[in-house]
């Protein structure tokens, strides 16, 4: 049997609740817009979408990352 790997995607949400509140940066994953507004009614019956956004992963941090043995130095210097 085969695993059946999907990506999602996340979307950030602004949406007005049947109660009239507004909710700003709501986010929730989805394999496209309508899985994730899917998601979205499913929580918040009734409500107004104002804006939906996908999200992009951020950037990798650029340079190298400080070994275990470089952290143990840092720390000792400034004892």
């Amino acid at each position: 049997m085969a695993l059946h790997t999907s990506t999602t995607t996340k979307y950030a949400f602004r949406i007005r609740t049947r109660t009239g509140l507004v909710v700003d940066h709501l986010m929730i994953h989805g394999r496209d817009v309508a899985d994730a507004e899917r998601k979205l009614a499913q929580m918040y019956r009734q409500c107004e979408v104002l804006d939906c956004r996908p999200q992009t992963p951020a950037p990798a941090p650029s340079g190298r990352s400080a070994g275990r043995e470089a952290v143990v130095a840092l720390v000792a210097k400034e004892s």
